[in-house]
């Protein structure tokens, strides 16, 4: 049996360097340049989980052709992301879950300074959290989205499990927490009930507060099981959250247009005119074209005092006929409009 699972594993190599070189091959042409971009992984994943008979599981298949397929795209044109720092933190496992591990994953301070990494050019793409099941969107994500000229070229949901962790060994020596305000938020019951008397303190990410947690004993930090083993910490309880269902969905922000897989999203940025029914106006097109809407949120414009801007997220690419038609009537009654992006649709 031994001898057979060899063979197997030698076939499976070969099968990898085949693949880079075809990957190479793509490269020095000019026509396929789209099959090594990180939103075609998103294509093939569907499309091997739809073949998948068994019985290997889907999520085992998801993360293999993840690897598989970014690792050899990434060995022929590498990659470089840009990610909310240090290492550790959700968005940096929100960059390995969409890009694979091989790629070169940039920490940087802030998601300001994601949006600052891709538009000097640093880098090629950034990941910025853009909403939590649990606590709502990411304001400052949205706010900075309507000064970029960036598009959103993916998406990708991450399940959160946080963690308390410490450099001590039990809970009755913390005398203060620290975490990203999100994540405090998102433990609040827990902490009530297990650390009342325990002082909350907020930080720029998770994995600053992992580096805090190190140097003091009675520091405890919220974060990943990853932070845990980047820094050498004790995870003093796991699966602190109070929603067990808690997940955070990351938007991929680059420079180019995605184009139309089949499964697509698109996010628009569109201004309602001010008078009475301004936001059925707006809304209007959507229904007469069958277009379907999953999502709106307002933000005020910051150019008018009272004047917002909404933030329409829809099934479909802006590509498609029955989507062009929806943004061709919206340019007509909408004082603006923004097609942020289009790019396939979270597994």
């Amino acid at each position: 049996m031994s001898d057979k699972l060899d063979s197997i594993d030698r076939q499976i190599l070969a099968l990898l360097n085949e693949r880079v070189q075809a990957c190479q091959h793509i490269a020095e042409g000019d026509d396929n340049d789209a099959a090594l971009s990180p939103e075609s992984t998103v294509q093939v994943v569907k499309a091997m989980l739809a073949s998948n008979n068994g019985p290997v599981d889907g999520e085992a298949i998801q993360r293999v052709f993840r690897e598989v397929v970014n690792a050899s795209a990434n060995a022929v044109k590498p990659v470089k992301v840009a990610y909310l720092g240090p290492e550790g933190t959700y968005t940096h496992a929100a960059v390995e879950r969409y890009f694979g591990h091989s790629v070169c994953a940039e920490p940087v301070i802030g998601i300001a300074g994601i949006f600052d990494a891709v538009e000097s050019g640093q880098v090629q793409f950034g990941v910025v959290p853009v909403e939590n099941s649990t606590e709502g969107t990411v304001n400052l994500t949205l706010d900075l989205l309507t000064q970029t000229s960036l598009r959103v070229c993916g998406e990708v949901s991450l399940r959160i499990q946080h963690c308390l962790l410490g450099s001590g060994h039990s809970l009755s020596d913390i005398k203060e927490v620290h975490a990203h305000p999100q994540s405090l938020a998102q433990c609040m019951h827990w902490l009530n009930a297990n650390l009342p008397n325990a002082e909350r303190v907020s930080e720029s990410s998770n994995a600053a507060a992992a580096k805090l947690a190190v140097k003091r004993s009675d520091i405890a930090a919220i974060a990943g099981a990853t932070a845990a083993e980047l820094y050498g910490l004790t995870t003093l309880d796991s699966g602190i959250e109070d929603s067990k269902n808690n997940t955070t969905r990351f938007l991929v922000l680059g420079n180019d247009s995605v184009a139309p897989t089949g499964d697509d999203t698109s996010l628009l940025l569109v201004s309602a005119p001010h008078q009475p029914g301004g936001l059925r106006r707006i809304l209007q097109p959507f229904e007469d074209a069958g277009v379907s809407m999953t999502r709106i949120e307002s933000r005020p414009s910051r150019s008018k005092l009272w004047n917002y801007v909404f933030f329409i997220q829809v099934t479909g690419h802006e590509q498609e006929r029955n989507f062009s038609k929806v943004l061709n009537q919206l340019r007509d009654v909408a004082p603006s409009l923004k097609v942020i992006g289009s790019y396939p649709r979270a597994l």
